[in-house]
């Protein structure tokens, strides 16, 4: 890779400002802030411990929920702190301010291998606003940056982009240089057949995705609610199932583009319909001799059916790259999860190089309990899907070229 990493630096007695993505689910239990899921700040260990190993002072900046550039406690890290101190087994400074004269001082009492976490970047407009003076702030505090907060690499930050053209080197950490491996270097010249599954709502939110990749799969595989947009382009009965009307043309114009690269895009042939959307439904199957007139009136499309399934998985098991990108159904209530689950569990038994593209598909498989059994996970939602679409993300672009 062309850019710095946290492994070419030396990093002894040095105050390394880090980037972080804590921006983790929570939930209040008598007057306690508890965190729900620390996946987030799990996936940052390894490079907060290999800072600490090389006997570095690390100070921690992160961004906490949408408090819209002024002080709401609601949102501050200081709970983080604490749960961070469990994980890596020892003491974790907090820092009620994120620049000035109060981290300064408390970073001036750090010893080597000692971590500090700065209080919420986004408590301060100028945050987002990406202002130059609370960058050089900011960077005042270090003498080194490193950037392991992939999630939040799409935005052009103070503490994600402009911190980095004010300290004299600014590397990756090792979870970005993760991110950047599979998403970007496995996936220049996949191995193939390159299988691509693409779910979600909307087709919308997958067109520069969809056209990025068109150049280089063989096969994609489209589920979730995006695929009832396609179904209305090709005259398919849709019931009552989610359809972005505005965007037929759209859909028509990418099957188009896949049959004029002769590459295979496959709809789903059957699909679970429901009358409720509820964990006691009780879909049924649209079946395949009834396909033909899709998705039955006053009923609604919520999974994949089990001859798509079939299909899909058949698929898979011939890929030697898999990518996913969407949920194929409404995944987090029983009664509609089984078309995610299959997918899942397609994906774990392959001997493919297999990668989660970040967002609900990592929450469906990591449901599942299936997280270590493929290849990568991402921890990036804006930011895996900008990427694949080959936009430059400012997080890395930001970033110091390895000499």
């Amino acid at each position: 890779m062309s850019k710095l990493s946290v492994r070419d630096l030396s990093l002894s007695g040095k105050r390394v400002l880090l980037r972080v993505d804590f921006n983790v689910p929570t939930e209040e239990k008598d007057g306690h802030t508890r965190i729900t899921d620390d996946t987030r700040m799990k996936e940052s260990l390894p490079t907060i411990n290999h800072l600490r190993a090389a006997g570095a002072k690390v100070i921690i900046m992160a961004h906490f929920g949408r408090p819209k550039g002024a002080v709401n406690l609601k949102y501050t890290l200081r709970p983080v702190a604490l749960h961070l101190s469990h994980l890596i087994e020892a003491p974790v400074g907090f820092s009620p301010e994120c620049a000035g004269k109060v981290p300064a001082e408390m970073i001036e009492q750090m010893h080597n291998g000692d971590v500090l976490l700065l209080e919420n970047v986004r408590f301060h407009a100028e945050e987002e606003a990406n202002e130059v003076s609370f960058a050089k702030e900011l960077a005042a505090l270090g003498d080194i940056y490193v950037n392991d907060a992939f999630g939040a690499a799409h935005r052009a930050h103070a503490s994600t982009a402009g911190i980095a053209h004010h300290v004299s080197q600014a590397a990756m950490g090792l979870l970005m240089e993760k991110e950047l491996k599979y998403l970007q270097g496995e996936l220049k010249d996949p191995a193939r057949p390159f299988v691509v599954i693409l779910g979600g709502s909307k087709v919308s939110d997958k067109i520069g995705v969809i056209k990025a990749l068109m150049e280089k799969a063989n096969t994609f595989l489209i589920g979730g609610a995006m695929a009832y947009t396609f179904f209305r382009a090709l005259g398919i009965s849709t019931g009552k199932s989610r359809v972005e009307a505005d965007k037929v043309d759209l859909a028509l114009e990418i099957l188009a583009l896949a049959k004029a690269k002769g590459v295979k895009f496959l709809l789903p042939v059957d699909n679970l319909e429901t009358q409720e959307i509820s964990a006691t439904a009780q879909p049924r199957s649209t079946g395949l001799l009834s396909s033909a007139k899709g998705i039955s009136e006053d009923w609604e499309a919520v999974d994949i059916g089990p001859e798509t399934v079939a299909l899909y998985r058949q698929e898979i098991a011939g890929a030697k790259t898999v990518l996913w990108n969407g949920p194929v159904g409404i995944f987090e209530l029983a009664p509609f999860a089984s078309g995610t689950r299959s997918i899942a569990e397609a994906l774990a038994a392959s001997s493919a190089v297999t990668i989660i593209g970040g967002g609900d598909s990592v929450t469906a498989v990591k449901q599942f309990g299936l997280g270590d059994k493929v290849s990568f996970c991402s921890t990036g939602g804006g930011a895996s899907l900008e990427l694949i679409e080959g936009k430059a993300l400012p997080g890395v672009a930001a970033l110091s070229q390895k000499a």
